[in-house]
């Protein structure tokens, strides 16, 4: 197994993540570096360290996830390579291009592998998005929109999320999501138009974006807000013979919170009410019905993750996709500026 080791221990590490690999079989979550308590009953045979600098001194430790704050991303991720440690690391890499060009060069001298944490390409709404779209039944594609919308006008208890710093922000947080999950889809566009904007009152950071990436006769529309009450369809995708439109959110996360975990009956599957539905023309034949959602599975980015640096597995995630995000990102930031 591979010995992993975990700095932070908040949403994304207690939650999105450590169940993961506690019931995957081909990883030992070791230690967590973390101020609170491990719960035992969960995690029986993992230790708590004080620092992160305990899981490089470690020798048996081969992977270290890093689920700290953002700013810290490109600091941590350096030091563990240079420790010789594999990386999960969360999502975005860093906040600048340079930073996640040289960790993927370090990372290439020493051999060592280097996954981001966008799990979002594993969701029960986007895989079915993707499935659809391969499919062929709408067409040549020629419209993509895509939301991450949320009701949150109350600032966040995490002070660091909400300070003026590199990396932070909705289009850092959420967009990364949106962005990577439009390069898988389509590759890299052609132009990118994009804004930021702030909401809610008191706010210091944005907390809305606008993005438009050209790729020729096909648009993708990636909105982004945490002033929406009444959402709308987090997917729709028009081609030459039909629209396919989805409504709601993959409900893993929920899943976790709530305590049902990866290896428990009816992980990662929405209710049947929340199927999207199609209306297209093949053959001739119209059609109109609903596409049954696929269940949403974070674990199949874990299964390659242990591919890749055991076997040398093509990873998923790939160092391209990851720069062309952080470069989109940036794009859209100086042109704010």
């Amino acid at each position: 197994m591979i010995n992993v080791g975990l700095i932070g221990f908040g949403l994304s590490g207690k939650y999105l993540q450590a169940p993961f690999f506690q019931t995957n079989p081909n990883f030992n979550l070791k230690s967590i570096v973390t101020s609170q308590e491990i719960p035992k009953h969960l995690f029986p045979e993992t230790q708590r360290a004080d620092s992160y600098e305990t899981l490089l001194e470690d020798e048996t430790i081969q992977l270290i996830s890093i689920c700290s704050p953002s700013n810290t991303h490109f600091e941590y991720a350096k030091k563990c390579l240079e420790a010789g440690k594999n990386i999960l690391i969360e999502k975005p890499i860093t906040a600048h291009l340079h930073e996640a060009e040289e960790l993927f060069r370090l990372a290439e001298v020493l051999k060592l592998k280097i996954c981001v944490f966008q799990n979002r390409r594993f969701d029960s709404d986007f895989m079915t998005v993707k499935s659809v779209i391969e499919s062929g039944v709408l067409g040549e594609i020629i419209s993509y929109e895509a939301h991450f919308d949320r009701y949150k006008p109350i600032l966040n208890a995490k002070k660091w999320k909400e300070v003026v710093a590199p990396a932070n922000g909705i289009l850092y947080d959420l967009g990364s999501h949106l962005i990577d999950q439009s390069i898988y889809l389509f590759g890299k566009p052609k132009k990118v138009f994009g804004e930021v904007f702030t909401q809610r009152a008191g706010s210091e950071i944005d907390d809305a974006f606008d993005i438009i990436l050209d790729y020729g006769k096909l648009r993708v529309t990636l909105k982004s807000s945490l002033m929406v009450k009444d959402q709308g369809p987090k997917y729709v995708v028009n081609g030459t013979l039909g629209t396919y439109t989805k409504y709601g959110l993959d409900i893993q996360e929920d899943h976790l919170v709530a305590g049902l975990w990866p290896n428990q009956l009816g992980f990662g599957f929405e209710q049947k009410n929340m199927d999207g539905s199609i209306k297209t023309n093949i053959n001739g034949v119209e059609i109109t019905g609903k596409v049954e959602t696929k269940g949403g599975n974070w674990g199949l980015l874990f299964d390659n993750l242990a591919a890749v640096i055991t076997k040398n597995a093509e990873p998923i995630i790939k160092p391209e996709q990851i720069l062309e995000q952080i470069n989109i990102i940036e794009k859209i930031k100086k042109a704010e500026n």
